[in-house]
């Protein structure tokens, strides 16, 4: 079950936003997107979910290469 205010997503809330993009057609699109989300992980196991994923990405060397690429190219650190 999603946390409180999480928007739902549905087939047809995303038809009824006019969307003639090929991507949001058929049955897979709102599964697809529903999984990225995690829609269906509690608000704790979300938490967890995240701080796992900042903790990997800050220990990546390709988030250090990205990160020194921004300081050089745009000044930002």
């Amino acid at each position: 079950r999603a946390p409180p205010g999480t928007p739902r997503l549905s087939g047809p809330s995303l038809s009824a936003a006019g969307s003639q993009l090929p991507c949001f057609h058929g049955s897979s699109t709102i599964r697809n997107l529903k999984e990225r989300f995690h829609m269906n992980m509690t608000e704790e196991q979300l938490q967890l979910l995240i701080e796992q994923m900042v903790d990997g990405s800050m220990r990546s060397i390709t988030t250090k290469l990205y990160d020194g690429f921004q300081y050089l190219t745009n000044g930002i650190m």
